[in-house]
């Protein structure tokens, strides 16, 4: 999943065979030294492909024209409708929003270009405040385009020699052991798994150098690492030591903080799961990524670590876990008066639309409800591969996303109770959103959930029509991503703020359809029963690749949150929830 937050890659595999011969049997020759085991240990290098457009922004009124500068450019403003937009030449970036009543402040987004490593664009919200009569400044902090590489190359128990190949960004490859074998200055990377990617490079030995074509990236250059030159590869660098357990620092972000003892938690589990995490070994294949680990009870954030490079202000992918947000957002247009309810007929709110062909009577009985719930009954599965609305196969599309969707045939009766697991229909809710609100849904999120929960600093993925995905793929700062846990144990209110209705908190977090038969499905919110000792536990979660979980624990008065990256490598990252969520974290809370 290196292209984008949810899309599969084709790798190339590149196809080598080693000539043999025939003839008389010799006398067997002594065993000549492996020349690959000259490679082992550490490898690692980087390409930042930019952002080259950031930074300071200056806007300025000048007898009613608008200018922007930035990087560099200067470009003008459009203003329609109290709105403002500026687009930088060479599709550099754009600027959308509109001043605040009484002018002293700017507030919108900032569009960067479609990365290199996802291929998407990026919506970051801007504010710029005034400095004198006319002008207004501030910063511009798009997502960075960085793909690293690690191989950790070492001896395998036979004899051979293997790599381990680490991509943080985005884990891939997802299996990532490969064989290595080398003839001359060629390298060659082939998957220990049948069918797996294969790489072939080159080593300069003088340079210590590894040269590693990896496909559209180019070429990538590997030099030798120490552990101090390879801060995302380890858990913390450099060695910590034992763990010593701190109390998180409190900031103007809306959380108050306390200890675990404050909050009448052991903190023995805690020090030992974060233990466990800075001692996994980067060569353990199976070992889980763990980016970040944040727990608040009672409304106060008591653990708050990060690992792999990440830290307090990076924010981070949060895959699927984002699609919980489309359901929030329905909610609040709800309260806030949009001709709009879960009962309400799908197609009715897109009265553009026309479908080809023979109307199917079904669609007329899809309603936005069934879109949350995933039983739309669309033919839209992510788990089948020749689903017409798996993910990949929307993501590959240059027309617009929401009618690809609405054309799709439907394979049954809209509200079944057995869900199918649907990414189209998730994202169909910002089409509803959009259609109902008459909002771009950048500036409606912004508005209606990021400022009262007090976020900043986060990337909102934009399909090609402009608008933001909500069939995942987010990033926030992990602090501001729980507060959405958080304002859900809430009952819908974040520090005295009622930011959506108690009742839509309720509806959204009950029984509505069955995902397997361990797991039921509210609006966009996974359920699960765990068992600790002889207790068991109803909470329910956001959930997504890799291991990125907002978990709520309602019993406890608890919300905890998993970053990762283990991303497709479902057998390890459902061990945060399965094992690592009741075994440390709610064993440490059951006082």
């Amino acid at each position: 999943m290196l292209l984008h937050a949810h899309r599969r890659l084709a790798v190339p595999l590149l196809v080598f065979s080693l000539a043999s011969g025939a003839g008389l049997a010799q006398p067997a020759a002594p065993a000549s030294p492996d020349p690959a085991k000259q490679l082992a240990g550490i490898w690692g290098g980087e390409r930042v492909f930019g952002p080259e457009v950031q930074g300071e922004l200056t806007l300025l009124r000048d007898n009613g024209a608008w200018v922007a500068r930035i990087g560099g450019f200067e470009a003008p403003g459009r203003e329609e409708k109290k709105a403002l937009s500026v687009v930088l030449p060479g599709g550099q970036g754009e600027l959308r929003g509109a001043l605040t009543p009484g002018g002293k402040r700017f507030v919108g987004h900032w569009i960067q270009r479609a990365i290199v490593v996802g291929g998407v664009r990026y919506a970051t919200p801007v504010e710029l405040r005034a400095v004198q009569k006319d002008v207004w400044r501030g910063a511009v902090k798009p997502m960075e385009d960085r793909f690293t590489l690690y191989l950790v190359v070492q001896e395998a128990p036979d004899g051979t020699v293997q790599a381990i190949m680490r991509n943080p960004e985005k884990n891939f490859p997802p299996q990532p052991v490969f064989r290595v074998s080398m003839t001359g200055n060629t390298v060659r990377l082939v998957s220990a798994r049948e069918g797996g990617p294969r790489f072939e490079g080159t080593y300069d030995a003088r340079a210590e150098k590894l040269s590693l074509p990896f496909m559209f990236l180019g070429t990538l250059d590997l030099t030798r690492r120490d552990r101090e030159q390879a801060v995302s590869l380890y858990a913390r660098t450099p060695s910590p030591g034992p763990y010593t357990y701190r109390k998180p620092i409190p900031e103007e972000d809306g959380w108050a903080t306390a200890s675990l003892a404050d909050v009448g938690m052991d903190p023995a589990p805690v020090r030992e799961l974060v233990q466990r995490i800075l001692d996994a070994e980067p060569g353990d294949a199976s070992a889980p990524r763990i980016h970040g680990l944040l727990i608040a009870r009672h409304g106060k954030l008591v653990v708050e670590e990060y690992f792999h490079g990440y830290d307090k202000e990076r924010p981070h992918d949060l895959r699927s876990a984002a699609k919980t947000f489309a359901p929030v957002l329905v909610g609040i247009a709800i309260d806030q008066g949009a001709r709009l309810a879960p009962e309400t007929p799908v197609y009715s709110l897109f009265p553009d639309y026309k479908e080809p062909g023979t109307p199917d009577p079904r669609k007329a009985r899809l309603t936005v409800e069934h879109l949350m719930t995933m039983t739309s009954g669309l033919a839209c599965d992510d788990d089948n591969g020749d689903s017409p609305g798996n993910e990949n196969t929307l993501q590959e599309q240059e027309s617009d996303w929401y009618t690809y969707t609405l054309n799709l045939p439907m394979e049954r009766e809209p509200g079944a109770e057995q869900a199918v697991y649907c990414s189209a229909g998730m994202n169909l809710l910002g089409g509803v959103l959009r259609n109902t609100t008459g909002t771009w849904l950048p500036d409606f999120f912004a508005r209606s959930l990021a400022t009262p929960l007090q976020m900043r600093d986060y990337h909102l993925n934009l399909t090609p029509a402009g608008d933001a995905y909500l069939g995942g793929g987010f990033h926030l700062r992990p602090r501001d991503a729980l507060k959405l846990g958080q304002l859900y144990l809430s009952g819908g209110v974040w520090n005295g703020r009622r930011v959506v209705s108690k009742r839509w908190v309720e509806r959204s977090v009950a029984r509505h359809s069955v995902m397997s038969a361990d797991r039921t499905y509210g609006y966009a919110w996974w359920r699960h029963e765990l068992k600790v000792g002889d207790r068991v536990y109803s909470e329910y979660e956001a959930g997504g690749n890799g291991g990125q979980f907002i978990m709520v624990i309602p019993e406890l008065d608890l919300t905890v949150m998993f970053t990762g990256g283990n991303y497709s490598q479902f057998p390890v990252w459902k061990k945060f929830r399965e094992e690592l969520l009741p075994k440390y974290i709610l064993a440490a809370a059951r006082k």
